[in-house]
């Protein structure tokens, strides 16, 4: 489960409109007949329309300052076997979204428990993406297709008479980078605005910083997990607390779809390693022999290979871990199997 949270923006500025937003969530629904389309949704509606999103989200901006986020965007991207435990159902998605952001209420420190009720939020679910020029395909192919176009523009230099060269040669050397650049998909070259290929579905969802009254601020990006502090005599309670959201996140999905989840691929296994290797590699090992062969089976599809053996169990240790350090930080940084 990849799960996010941020504030948008406009280069350094917060958005001042969620409509920009919005129009980008629309994008899959232009070419597609209304029977087609995916709607927005939120706790008790299954079709919201985009300007009402627009509309309500703008106007719950009571008392924010300019320099202050207007709302968030959550997105929510299962992986591949999570993916296969929710069957593409859209109608799965909503309920498990509607509980997730029970999960987020939840999770705000507050003197009144905060719910789902209280939040001012619309969500939608997206069945394709987009390679970005910050992915990390994009990013490693990069030298590859840089190579590639000033070879070509050396043949075309050639075929104008404007610099001597042998075309055979040049188209031969274009072939040798195409063939070593590390990321195709279909024959292709991986670049950014190149359609994902397999299932993509994920979910966006627009949660306002005001409450549905516009009176009570609630930031999933409060520093706090939680505390509390005196104002006007009064004891204040504040604070958001992402370890509990995280884990909870995972849990209700799993309850949801009956998704059997691993140690290598749960909130509390990822962050064990990058904490604690140590004690990370020691509950792999002893978890049950299937559990354990499927952790292994899912770390290699993470791009970790598997260790030489080595002389005595302290160099096991110290070899595995270090190669399941090199997997893990490799699939944070594809965004897309593990992590928050």
């Amino acid at each position: 489960m990849y799960l996010t949270i941020s504030a948008q923006k406009t280069g350094s500025t917060y958005n001042s409109s969620v409509g920009n937003y919005v129009d980008y969530l629309e994008k899959e629904n232009e070419d597609r007949l209304p029977e087609q389309r995916e709607e927005f949704f939120d706790q008790e509606n299954d079709s919201v329309s985009p300007q009402t999103v627009i509309d309500e989200i703008d106007a719950n901006t009571a008392k924010l300052r300019q320099k202050d986020p207007k709302f968030y965007s959550i997105v929510v991207s299962p992986n591949q076997r999570e993916f296969k435990a929710i069957g593409n159902d859209p109608s799965i998605l909503r309920e498990y979204t509607r509980k997730l952001m029970e999960d987020y209420a939840k999770s705000f420190h507050r003197n009144q428990e905060v719910k789902a009720e209280n939040l001012k939020y619309y969500a939608k679910i997206e069945h394709e993406r987009t390679y970005r020029g910050f992915d990390r395909q994009v990013q490693e192919n990069a030298p590859y297709r840089g190579e590639i176009a000033r070879l070509r523009n050396e043949i075309r230099k050639v075929e104008r008479g404007e610099s001597m060269g042998n075309v055979k040669e040049l188209e031969k050397r274009i072939k040798e980078q195409e063939r070593l650049a590390p990321h195709k998909q279909n024959g292709q070259l991986v670049a950014a605005g190149m359609q994902k290929e397999g299932p993509q579905t994920h979910i966006h969802i627009i949660v306002s910083r005001r409450d549905v009254t516009n009176t009570h601020t609630l930031s999933p990006m409060a520093k706090h997990k939680a505390s509390e502090v005196e104002l006007n005599g009064k004891t204040i309670k504040r604070g958001f607390d992402r370890d509990s959201f995280y884990q909870a996140a995972e849990k209700t999905f799993d309850r949801t779809t009956g998704f059997k989840r691993n140690y290598v691929e749960s909130y509390v296994g990822r962050k064990a390693h990058a904490k604690e290797p140590g004690k990370f590699f020691a509950k792999v090992m002893g978890l049950p022999t299937k559990e354990k062969d499927m952790a292994f089976k899912l770390l290699r599809t993470m791009g970790v290979k598997a260790p030489s053996i080595p002389t005595n169990k302290v160099q096991m240790a110290a070899k595995i871990i270090k190669a399941l350090g090199r997997g893990i930080d490799k699939a944070r940084g594809t965004g897309e199997d593990m992590g928050y």
